[in-house]
């Protein structure tokens, strides 16, 4: 799997910041699947396809945001949990299974903080996406001294 690098920050896409923060509270903006700068992948997903083959481009938008929580982060501060995921899926007008989708960010979020990777969720069905990707990721995350 093509994972960003370890606390590279994400390169906007515009005019606009990775993450901001409000006390402990961290948001970030949405995430594609953007490796070294381009799409990974691209396209509406689509109900003619397994769902596994979005896998690798899910866990590499969450792969991004956590990196752009954690360049948000102060020396003495972790990312303490995960309080919400959104996951904007470019689906074509027939899919339904959006769920499937955010199903891999769920999963890699457990994979890298356990319980704390579990927060609420929304799957949200999109006409489009920024640069055609298939999906979008956005997170809101809580922070604690350590």
């Amino acid at each position: 799997m093509i994972q960003s690098e370890e606390n590279v920050p994400p390169v906007p896409q515009g005019k606009y910041i990775p993450a901001s923060r409000v006390g402990d509270l961290i948001f970030t903006s949405g995430m594609t699947p953007r490796h070294k700068g381009g799409l990974i992948q691209t396209g509406k997903v689509s109900t003619e396809e397994p769902l596994h083959i979005y896998r690798q481009a899910v866990r590499l938008a969450v792969s991004n945001a956590l990196n752009a929580i954690n360049n948000i982060l102060n020396e003495d501060e972790k990312l303490n949990q995960i309080l919400a995921l959104n996951v904007y899926v470019n689906a074509q007008e027939n899919f339904q299974a959006h769920s499937g989708i955010a199903d891999f960010a769920s999963e890699y979020l457990y994979e890298q903080l356990g319980q704390n990777g579990i927060g609420s969720r929304a799957a949200i069905g999109v006409a489009s996406l920024p640069g055609n990707a298939p999906i979008e990721i956005q997170i809101t995350a809580v922070c604690t001294k350590y």
